[in-house]
């Protein structure tokens, strides 16, 4: 549905401020949590502030895929954008954690459709070849969020208090939606599905839960059985998901298109983002301020080189993209150096100059951006319009899932590597990069060079990871995108055979 150039520069403002609104909560109450745990008096459930939100966010993405094909985008955007400001209020006045963990739930779930909705949006209202560039506009702001929102976060709580992290939302999002009623276009709905797939819902939502709790517990080694028995739960929902896909009329997830080429290449590279680069992000600042001995402040410009990296290519091929009409060139570079980046990761010894690994991340984050958003109008481009919204939610489920799984058996490798190897007299449990500062320089030595030899297969197995990525990328086939509006691109589209 092609709009005018006024509305669809509105159009794309509002889908702009909405994602980043739902961005910015991943990432601007890390640095308030203490402070809300403090002062409910539950410090037990801090980590499920951010854990239910996150999971709320993922399990809801192909229901919210769904709806959206079925009702229209429009609908589920705008519900999901009321939902969402109301959820952030209720955060706000929050007297208990309970309520807070359960607000932030609802935030979540709303949060998948802000995000989820606005991809399917401008695949709606523009050609194949035009995509790659709005996209990348309104998927600038996950870097923008990642980069702002600690700081954004540590301010509001220390100048307003932490309920304006929540608060905060209500102005912008109000001035997003009023720019949503009037820019987001009556999109055409779909055919009302004769059988929803509730059990499909159900088996997706408990294989989902389970695995994220089963593989936490098991990376922090806080219950061994409990753990297992999450993940063989976890692994039998998963597996009657993928029979009862298989087998209903109208799945939740269309499993068929992965015998596409290209949504099947273009899915592998969007999980390998969420494995490769995403899990390790917040690992990077306690690496640093470890091995290198840097403060908490120093440390943290790494991952800002790393993000900034990411925002640049994607910008940049995003546009180049729409320019060209080529895509299959960027993932094929944007794997490669990743890969190389991350090897280099690995041999850097540490304690060098931190300008040196700075501009080692910022290549692997140049990398990931070059496709991040680029793969998913790709995908996009090889689905029936009618699939849209539930393609777009399997590009990103694969995604989140790849990077929750990926970050707790980071955090997990991390935790039992360091505890091994750590001389008698240290603690694991107590160690923090004030204490290691502090202490002699012989035990400085050994603590970096404990990191040192933990980072190191870490870094490593990353590097494989995007090393699979540069033969998903070149199994991509050739092709340009279209200029045909609101048509899946055929000549992008080949069989996985082919």
């Amino acid at each position: 549905m092609p709009l005018s150039t006024v509305k669809l520069r509105l159009l794309v403002a509002s889908l702009l401020t909405v994602s980043f609104l739902g961005a910015l909560d991943h990432t601007v109450v890390s640095t308030s949590l203490a402070t809300i745990a403090g002062e409910l008096g539950a410090l037990e459930l801090m980590s499920w502030v951010v854990v239910g939100y996150t999971l709320a966010s993922t399990v809801l993405l192909p229901v919210l895929g769904k709806l959206g094909d079925v009702l229209g985008p429009r609908r589920v955007f705008l519900t999901s954008l009321i939902i969402f400001l109301l959820a952030s209020l209720a955060c706000g006045f929050a007297h208990d954690m309970t309520w807070l963990v359960v607000s932030r739930v609802v935030q979540g779930m709303s949060s998948a459709g802000l995000q989820l909705m606005s991809q399917t949006i401008i695949a709606k209202v523009t050609t194949p070849r035009e995509r790659p560039r709005y996209l990348a506009i309104v998927g600038a702001a996950f870097p923008i969020a990642i980069l702002v929102g600690p700081v954004l976060g540590g301010a509001i709580t220390d100048y307003w208090g932490w309920s304006w992290v929540f608060w905060i939302n209500i102005p912008v999002g109000v001035v997003a939606l009023g720019l949503a009623f009037a820019a987001v276009p009556k999109l055409d709905r779909g055919q009302l599905p004769r059988h929803y797939d509730v059990a499909g819902a159900a088996a997706f939502t408990l294989g989902l839960v389970t695995l994220v709790l089963g593989v936490t517990w098991a990376a922090d080694g806080s219950g061994g059985v409990r753990a297992v028995a999450a993940l063989v739960v976890s692994a039998i929902a998963l597996l009657a998901f993928f029979i009862i896909e298989h087998r209903v009329p109208e799945p939740l997830v269309p499993l068929r298109f992965f015998a596409n080429r290209t949504i099947a290449a273009g899915i592998a590279l969007s999980a390998i983002i969420g494995v490769g680069l995403f899990s390790i992000t917040a690992y990077l600042p306690t690496y640093f301020q470890m091995a290198y001995q840097v403060s908490a402040t120093v440390s943290g410009l790494v991952p800002i080189a790393t993000v900034l990296g990411m925002l640049v290519s994607n910008l940049l091929t995003g546009w180049l993209a729409s320019r060209t009409g080529r895509y299959r060139v960027f993932p094929i570079i944007g794997t490669s150096l990743a890969a190389a980046g991350l090897f280099v990761m690995a041999w850097l010894p540490a304690g060098g100059p931190l300008w040196v690994p700075m501009l080692v991340m910022a290549l692997v984050g140049m990398g990931t951006g070059s496709f991040m958003s680029l793969i998913v109008a790709v995908v996009q481009s090889a689905a029936p319009t009618s699939q849209t919204g539930s393609i777009t939610a399997t590009i990103n489920l694969v995604r989140q899932v790849g990077s929750t799984v990926a970050t707790a058996v980071i955090g997990g490798t991390i935790a039992f590597g360091v505890a091994a190897l750590l001389p008698a007299g240290l603690d694991a449990a107590t160690l923090t990069p004030q204490a290691v500062h502090q202490a002699v320089p012989a035990t400085q030595e050994a603590v970096a060079s404990i990191y040192g030899q933990v980072f190191t297969p870490i870094f490593m197995a990353l590097a494989v990871t995007y090393a699979i990525g540069i033969i998903a990328a070149l199994l991509l086939p050739q092709g340009r995108l279209s200029d045909e509006p609101n048509a899946a691109n055929t000549s992008i589209s080949e069989p996985v055979s082919a």
